[in-house]
């Protein structure tokens, strides 16, 4: 398939991260009903989420509920969906654009091991308010 970005190399959705408000339900949803395979679960001392697989190199990032998780049928702002990850082969390029044009950069560039992928991720704001990752693969461990 052709890249017709020319500012972000190798462009594509990596993930989209759900904030689950019943996690076995949320579970069965996408990995029994949608058939999207179980990946990996990370744990960190706040939060805890999970990949399953969508197909061609792109994920669900489904969050475990926590104290601050919305009740089921609530509605609250960036819920369900709190943001979405591009895919680049140039993240600190396109992070240099991003800040150049005044954008919030909400999280500066960090290494991270998540599952099997050593990767360098970062955030910054939208002009709706949305958050936007960008995700590079360093390599896959």
């Amino acid at each position: 398939m052709e890249n017709k970005n020319d500012i972000i190399q190798g462009a594509g959705v990596h993930h989209i991260a759900v904030q689950a408000r019943d996690w076995e339900q949320s579970r069965h949803f996408y990995e029994e009903i949608l058939g999207m395979p179980y990946v990996s679960t990370i744990e960190t001392p706040t939060e805890k989420f999970a990949f399953f697989n969508i197909g061609n190199g792109s994920y669900i990032e489904l969050f475990h509920p926590n104290e601050s998780t919305p009740a089921p049928d609530s509605r609250a702002a960036n819920d369900p969906v709190t943001h979405f990850a591009l895919t680049t082969t140039n993240l600190n390029e396109v992070i240099e654009r991003v800040r150049a044009a005044n954008v919030k950069i909400t999280v500066e560039p960090f290494s991270i091991v998540l599952g099997n992928w050593d990767t360098t991720v970062a955030f910054f704001e939208g002009p709706n308010g949305e958050s936007i990752e960008l995700f590079q693969v360093n390599a896959v461990i």
